[in-house]
């Protein structure tokens, strides 16, 4: 698990927590499984950075601006993969407007997301949906998200 460090924690309330990538995708077959049964809304975002260095940094400072109930991991091609618990596909912009005003100011980024059930029918449909729309933000300049679409 990566640990915050002084700098990067938010002074009061409580935060996501940072989990390694294989962690993230145990826990999001699980929620997927809950939000299934319990018909609640589960969304995956990837967030491209510079560098791994950017990715471990921009994970600190991205875990600190969700909430306890959302997990924050950092994939090995370097992106951000954020599980975003109860946060449908109209919410997501909101969560990148809020995060690129605290915390995603000082690096370039790209980011993708889908969100199940309105885009995706799995835990695997959400992670390549979400790095699929990232890889497209990228390539179209950056410093965008960009959702899946409906199925």
């Amino acid at each position: 698990m990566v640990e915050l460090t002084a700098a990067t924690r938010p002074s009061d309330g409580v935060y996501a927590q940072l989990v390694d990538e294989d962690l993230f995708r145990f826990l999001l077959g699980i929620e997927v499984q809950k939000a299934e049964r319990l018909r609640y809304v589960v969304s995956v975002m990837y967030v491209d950075v510079e560098s791994h260095a950017s990715a471990l940094k921009a994970a600190n400072m991205l875990a600190g601006g969700l909430r306890a109930v959302d997990a924050v991991a950092v994939s090995e091609e370097s992106a951000v993969a954020l599980l975003l618990v109860d946060a449908g596909a109209s919410d997501l912009l909101g969560i990148v407007r809020r995060l690129q005003s605290t915390w995603l100011q000082s690096v370039a980024w790209s980011a993708g997301a889908a969100c199940y059930p309105q885009t995706a029918r799995s835990a695997e449909d959400l992670v390549a949906q979400a790095w699929e729309m990232m890889a497209r933000a990228k390539h179209d300049g950056g410093w965008r998200l960009y959702g899946a679409e409906e199925s």
